[in-house]
């Protein structure tokens, strides 16, 4: 017996399609069914390596740890990562499959189709439930033929669909009417109704508006649902990224992360709620400089100095402050990145900070892996590896390393100033943090905790659940 499905659409990108869906996910799970994510495609920096191998896309990790099972590749079987110049790495099933145009991607979409059918049904026939995920809008209708995604996908597995659209973003009424508008029979056919996302104060003030969209939609409102700000999941691209400090930075620990136009990873710093992101030299005074994670290391390595960051960083350097690296950021910490075979790009090779005595060779071959590891300082997190490239130091340089993984292979550099490392997800440890930045961290709600305060949150404000085919 086939599992019963749900799509979960939105009006533009940034809606609330990830949340939703992991809200959908987490209240099935509370009423006892066995329930997967799917995503066809997903295009997102923000990637995370299965325990048995292959990448997926963030959000649908987040959403299967929502479910209460492990990640796996047929839960997100094509993940695009750009990688800059108009190109993305496509992975296809969690391995690099080929770097790609958007107009060379669209003219694999009959090649791919199959490909998403099959991760589809597989976990269709495992589960009893499967809430899929759209992208982006599904009224690009510029792009129906080459749809893998959104109603295409919908009327290709028959499966009931829902809107959602997010009123903080202002044009909720053209989007939603619109939207249904649109539709062809078939996908009218199978459209359920919409929801109404992030609506802050007294959310009866807009019962005449839902009224308003029952009637010009001929469709239900499964809720209008309240801005959740005690609720915390990983962001899936960084339309959602916070780039101003939400909180005070502790005494002693004022952070700068850049901002990389190939930016890789985001969710690393979802701790450092008082951290500055930037793109260009600033006048204010730092203890930490943070070089993130990056999908195209040398690129952003000269953006890194056409902008003037990489004097700057240099400079706070000499002055006192400190500098950590993550991944491709620690990478660039190096005398030297060379990519012999054009692994990123034409630009075969660029000079680093020289912060660390070491060189870079990018490789064909990718590292995706989950790891457990212990800091120089006796912290044990879990962490994840995701890059292209090895690092080697200078032969005559003797190296402590940031973390030691469990089967005694070091990672990474460490000394007083200057810290690199290739594991992904350290910083999400507030061990590390704590460790790291010398603060106290604050206790964070455990993801559990998380995952059932938003199945409670999406009971209690949604409308007609039994509608959703469920009961």
């Amino acid at each position: 017996m086939m599992a019963r499905s749900l799509f979960v659409g939105g009006t533009s990108s940034n809606a609330g399609k990830s949340w939703m869906t992991t809200a959908i996910c987490a209240w099935l799970r509370h009423r006892g069914l066995s329930v997967a994510p799917f995503k066809a495609q997903n295009m997102s920096n923000n990637s995370y390596p299965c325990r048995e191998g292959g990448e997926i896309g963030r959000a649908q990790v987040a959403q299967a740890e929502a479910c209460g099972i492990e990640p796996e590749p047929s839960m997100n079987p094509i993940l695009l990562k750009p990688s800059g110049n108009g190109r993305s790495q496509v992975i296809v099933n969690g391995r690099l499959w080929k770097t790609l145009t958007a107009r060379e991607y669209y003219a694999h979409a009959d090649e791919l189709r199959p490909i998403v059918s099959a991760a589809y049904h597989d976990l269709a026939s495992r589960f009893d439930a499967i809430v899929i995920e759209g992208a982006g809008s599904v009224s690009e209708l510029n792009l129906r033929r080459h749809d893998l995604v959104n109603l295409g996908l919908v009327t290709t597995v028959r499966a009931p669909w829902i809107l959602v659209a997010d009123i903080e973003r202002g044009g909720v009424f053209a989007s939603v009417i619109g939207t249904s508008h649109l539709l062809s029979p078939e996908e009218r056919a199978l459209f359920r109704g919409f929801a109404i996302n992030k609506f802050r104060g007294d959310v009866t003030l807009f019962d005449d508006g839902v009224q308003l969209l029952e009637r010009e939609t001929e469709a239900p409102c499964f809720g209008v649902f309240p801005y959740a700000a005690d609720i915390h999941l990983d962001a899936e691209d960084s339309l959602a990224l916070k780039t101003r400090p939400q909180t005070s930075a502790p005494p002693g620990a004022r952070t700068a992360i850049v901002r990389f136009p190939h930016l890789s990873n985001a969710t690393d710093f979802r701790l450092l709620t008082w951290a500055d992101w930037i793109a260009a030299p600033t006048a204010a005074e730092y203890d930490f400089i943070i070089l993130p994670g990056s999908k195209n290391t040398i690129a952003d390595l000269h953006w890194l100095r056409s902008v003037g960051l990489a004097d700057w960083i240099l400079d706070l350097y000499g002055s006192g402050a400190r500098v950590v690296g993550i991944c491709g950021g620690f990478q660039m910490l190096g005398r030297l990145i060379d990519d012999p075979t054009g692994i990123e790009s034409d630009l075969r090779s660029a000079p680093g900070l020289g912060l660390i005595p070491s060189m870079t060779t990018l490789t064909r071959e990718k590292q995706t892996k989950a790891v457990r590891a212990t800091t120089a300082g006796g912290v044990t997190f879990s962490g994840y590896e995701i890059h292209v490239g090895v690092t080697v130091a200078d032969a005559e340089i003797s190296v402590v390393p940031f973390a030691t993984l469990e089967d005694g292979t070091p990672d990474g550099f460490c000394t007083d100033r200057v810290m690199g490392t290739y594991l992904h997800g350290a910083l999400e440890s507030a061990e590390v943090c704590a460790e790291v930045f010398a603060v106290v961290m604050p206790s964070l709600a455990d993801k559990t905790v998380n995952y059932q305060q938003l199945a409670l949150w999406f009971e209690r404000h949604g409308r007609h659940l039994d509608r959703l085919g469920f009961d």
